[in-house]
């Protein structure tokens, strides 16, 4: 089994470089100024405390990437960067596309780790989510629990840390949700960093898995009204996007590349 341990401490990693898809640039968690949070920028504040100045932090995630591309565009950038931590999320839009075969990714996925893993710091590697009460992806579990354990078997050969979301069962919330049913709410990403934190060693201000208060009923007809708005409003323009080619990510950069500090001094 991959070492999720909680072995690390605070003092181990001075700097921290996360690389991935919208997962990782926080999609989900707008901030001020159309930015967005995330769970990395979150678990960032975490690992800086207490001197967010000395602390340096970049973010090379890009919505929408494939596993090659993120191979080809930050994993270069994550090397010349040589943090004390990775975080590397990966696969899982190659996952859910259609035809895709989850072996194949895993063994592509194996290769960027191994070629990461020889040139930085720690790599923290997170699972795939069971999606079995989540709408749209609870279609694709079969296929994300594969992948999954395909990356914690990677992990283990490799030794690096793994960020567990399979067993997290506060984002099996719908709450933990945004309202595309693809990317997590604010409270998801939260949820996501206080867990990460507490893989690397760190105390948390809160239990990652609290569950929360209980949801009030839903009747048939909200449920189907809530499924024609999201249909509409995400689902349709998603597969516009698909038979045209495009991605959500097309035009956009990483928001963060450069190892800066959290706070200036």
């Amino acid at each position: 089994m991959a070492d999720d341990s909680r072995s690390k401490t605070r003092s181990t990693f001075g700097s921290y470089a996360a690389i991935g898809d919208s997962f990782t640039e926080g999609v989900g968690d707008l901030g001020p100024g159309g930015i967005y949070v995330g769970w990395a920028d979150r678990l960032a504040v975490l690992l800086a405390e207490p001197d967010p100045g000395s602390f340096r932090y970049a973010n090379l995630a890009v919505r929408g990437r494939l596993l090659d591309q993120i191979v080809a565009e930050q994993i270069p950038r994550a090397k010349e960067l040589a943090p004390d931590l990775v975080t590397f999320c990966a696969g899982g839009n190659d996952i859910i596309r259609p035809g895709s075969d989850p072996d194949d990714v895993a063994e592509r996925f194996e290769r960027a780790l191994a070629d990461l893993t020889s040139a930085v710091g720690t790599v923290m590697v997170p699972t795939g989510f069971d999606t079995r009460g989540v709408p749209v992806l609870r279609h694709l579990r079969g296929k994300i629990a594969t992948f999954t354990a395909h990356v914690r078997s990677i992990a283990d050969r490799y030794d690096c840390p793994v960020l567990d979301l399979w067993s997290l069962k506060s984002v099996q919330d719908r709450r933990a949700w945004d309202g595309d049913r693809l990317h997590l709410s604010p409270e998801g990403h939260t949820r996501v960093a206080l867990r990460a934190a507490q893989v690397l060693g760190l105390t948390v201000p809160a239990d990652p898995d609290q569950p929360g208060p209980p949801l009030p009923p839903r009747g048939a007809l909200e449920v189907r009204r809530d499924d024609v708005q999201w249909a509409r409003e995400y689902l349709v323009p998603w597969i516009g996007r698909r038979l045209r080619g495009e991605s959500s990510g097309d035009h956009t950069v990483a928001k963060r590349p450069d190892l800066l500090p959290l706070v200036r001094r």
